[in-house]
């Protein structure tokens, strides 16, 4: 057990841990950057940041990278398999929402993608 009154060696004993430093021992680093992205990304629209903000982005951004397109319905199941419990009128809510906002877009299809200016926010060209 550490004893903050014993004298150290000048190295903290966290620092030596074998386990890592702690933001990346659970690999919850990458998660944390692409919300800080996301984060950002609400930010320059105005928008505050809410839970179910962050995992609708991300919903539709994991969608676009595996070359697939979601909809209302698609988001919705997403979000389940994930275990985040948000009603069906809830994420249609916030879809709606972000495409008044200009941070997505309805395509013909019915589906949902990032709109040409939040894409250039999140790449950092805006």
């Amino acid at each position: 057990m550490y004893n903050s009154q014993l004298p150290t060696d000048g190295h903290s004993p966290s620092a030596d841990a074998s386990f890592g430093n702690g933001t990346h021992a659970f690999g919850k680093a990458p998660e944390q950057q692409g919300n800080q992205r996301i984060r950002h990304l609400l930010k320059c629209f105005g928008l505050r940041t809410s839970l179910i903000r962050l995992k609708v982005i991300d919903a539709l951004l994991t969608a676009a990278d595996n070359q697939r397109t979601l909809g209302v319905r698609g988001v919705h199941s997403h979000l389940l398999e994930l275990g985040i419990p948000l009603s069906f009128l809830s994420v249609r809510e916030v879809l709606k929402r972000l495409c008044s906002e200009g941070v997505i877009t309805l395509n013909a299809d019915k589906s949902y993608s990032l709109h040409e200016e939040a894409a250039k926010v999140l790449e950092g060209r805006a």
